[in-house]
């Protein structure tokens, strides 16, 4: 349920730009969320229906969100991988020596507005 926490938290930092900016409204947002970045898309999009309707400056803006896919670098062979499909054990080495490199992100990417 931290997708609402997500929404609120984004909504107030592009209020805080649409002010900074002198924006009346906002039309579209391009937001990137990380493949395990523990937001479920379809919740989150529920939630920025909801929320946007509290918002005079985000109430007739568009969501587009782009997954980024999760990619583990393993440092024993120095390879990547993807990480949903195997985890945090290199399919090249076997070594568990890895970090996550991309994936968890949530980012705002873009803005568009007048």
């Amino acid at each position: 349920m931290h997708e609402l926490g997500v929404v609120f938290t984004t909504m107030d930092m592009l209020e805080d730009l649409g002010r900074e900016n002198e924006l009346s409204q906002i039309t579209r947002v391009t937001m990137r969320l990380g493949e395990v970045s523990g937001i479920l898309r379809d919740y989150f999009v529920d939630c920025w229906q909801w929320a946007q309707k509290r918002s005079d400056l985000l109430r007739s803006s568009s969501l587009e969100l782009e997954i980024v896919p999760a990619v583990t670098f393993c440092t024993a062979c120095e390879r990547t991988y993807p990480t949903v499909k195997h985890g945090i054990t290199c399919p090249h080495c076997g070594s568990d020596q890895t970090y996550l490199l991309a994936g968890n992100e949530i980012e705002i990417k873009e803005i568009e507005g007048c």
